[in-house]
């Protein structure tokens, strides 16, 4: 800015240059002062805030400032270093946006290079943009495709391609997955866990179900059922029958009942024949679509639930053995929960799976999100133990955001993030209902489109994230109600 005066000088940014002004030849920068609180209280709060973060992927404006606000739990571990724990909680009321600001995570990751998975995408909600993003959906569910709990998947085929001492291992991690994955089935059908003498039965068998299968094939549950039927002798070693065969029976029967309810009873065979669809190794994105099962099915959307997480973390796995193995390129991944609620309600083992990988994503090198609508989601669960673990999800995450909550939770969660009376206050603000007076169809909840960031003690980023038209047309999670005719009647409010 230059502006001339009446003697010739000319005003600039510092002072007047030219015959009788005031130029400051040297600009001498303010000082810095660094100060605790107990001493600087009497300046909060302060008149220039500190910047929006800008690593990561751009969520939208600060609510206050207007500036850029950019982030996800990758980047902000990863390079900002902001969070210790690549992890992300989010919570707020239905129809707030909490998926649409993942979706567009998803998206900036991608171009990133990172994988986005959702492992058990339950409406779905992110299976259109994970087809934009050229990756690949599996459906799952009755009719639909199935999973084969006894292929090793990934796991088994990289730890061909590696061979030697660490091909050997990843082996053995293979076989350690297949074990879990049949015993997590097992817990679901009976509604508890199996035995300690009933794993060491099924872990035999899978060894020796493994070296009968010639190379290149998987062998499936009917196999397996038909292996303890038979009765080899090192199957019968580990029973401890002495060569009684009403004692071997007794043993391997209750297993051998609950392996069948698999088959036949509420899982309705979707783990009984070759896995439909695997997932492609080379995959952009991977969404695991079973949105096909009811929501009464709980039975068989834990079961889904898991034999996806299986499926999709020994994908990790294996892509990280062939990196290490100098194979192919290093590949970070991000994982989706959402809608945790029904997952965590389903079954025992669920409760256990999350919490694994809440505490393990780091070595991994995977990021996680998972979202639920409140704290309660966890009071509803069967056991002190699995509300204990699900209440750690938060504690843990690296990443809380808050949508629209009422007060009563907002105090709740308080106690564990630690939130200030204006912070909750504004939450709060958010969850109220547009106006009455409101023109139809003119008018969103005051909340809608707006997050309240928390990162340890650090004050909260209010933000209000704009999609664009496309996001919008990938990710309506009101597509039921599209074009819906509920029209008034002339001189009439109701509704036909």
């Amino acid at each position: 800015m230059k502006r001339t005066g009446k003697s010739g000088s000319a005003e600039t940014t510092r002072g007047w240059r030219g015959p009788g002004g005031g130029y400051i030849g040297n600009f001498t920068p303010p000082s810095l002062w660094r100060a605790t609180t107990v001493q600087a209280c009497g300046l909060w709060p302060f008149s220039a805030g500190s910047g929006a973060p800008m690593t990561g992927v751009p969520l939208g404006q600060h609510l206050y400032t207007g500036a850029t606000v950019c982030g996800d739990p990758l980047s902000w571990f990863s390079r900002a270093r902001y969070i210790s724990n690549p992890s992300l909680f989010m919570l707020g009321m239905p129809g707030l946006g909490k998926s649409t600001l993942i979706n567009r995570m998803l998206i900036g990751l991608s171009a990133m290079g990172v994988v986005p998975l959702v492992l058990g995408d339950l409406k779905p909600d992110y299976a259109d943009t994970v087809r934009a993003l050229g990756g690949q959906v599996i459906s799952i569910g009755r009719g639909v495709g199935g999973i084969n709990i006894l292929d090793p998947g990934a796991v088994g085929s990289a730890a061909r391609r590696i061979g030697g001492t660490a091909g050997a291992e990843l082996l053995a991690e293979a076989h350690g997955r297949v074990l879990n994955m049949v015993a997590a089935l097992v817990a679901i059908v009976r509604g508890q866990p199996m035995t300690d003498h009933e794993q060491s039965v099924l872990s035999a068998a899978l060894h020796l179900l493994r070296e009968r299968t010639p190379p290149g094939q998987s062998p499936l549950l009917p196999h397996l059922l038909a292996l303890l039927n038979e009765g080899p002798e090192r199957i019968r070693a580990v029973t401890l029958d002495r060569g009684n065969e009403d004692r071997y029976r007794d043993a391997v029967d209750p297993l051998h009942r609950s392996l069948l309810g698999i088959l036949d009873g509420p899982l309705g065979g979707t783990f009984a024949s070759e896995t439909s669809t695997r997932i492609n190794p080379a995959a952009p994105a991977v969404c695991i679509d079973i949105s096909r099962i009811g929501e009464a099915d709980t039975q068989l959307t834990a079961a889904a639930m898991l034999a996806a997480w299986s499926d999709g973390l020994g994908s990790v796995a294996a892509s990280h053995a062939l990196a290490d193995a100098g194979l192919t390129p290093r590949r970070w991944f991000f994982t989706v929960l959402d809608e945790l609620w029904r997952p965590l309600r389903a079954a025992t083992g669920i409760v256990d799976r999350i919490d694994a990988l809440t505490r393990l994503n780091r070595s991994l090198g995977l990021g996680d999100a998972k979202i639920t609508h409140t704290l309660k989601d966890a009071e509803a669960l069967g056991t002190d133990a699995d509300r204990a673990k699900a209440r750690g999800f938060v504690e843990r995450a690296g990443m809380v955001v808050c949508a629209g909550l009422p007060r009563s939770e907002m105090l709740d969660l308080a106690k564990i993030v630690g939130l200030s009376e204006r912070e909750i206050d504004l939450v709060s603000s958010w969850s109220s209902p547009p106006g009455w007076a409101a023109t139809e169809g003119t008018e969103e909840p005051p909340g809608r489109g707006r997050f309240l960031i928390k990162v340890g003690g650090r004050p909260g980023i209010p933000i209000r994230a704009t999609i664009t038209d496309v996001e919008k047309k990938l990710h309506n999670t009101n597509t039921r109600w599209t074009g819906a005719d509920l029209v008034k009647p002339e001189g009439r409010g109701g509704v036909r």
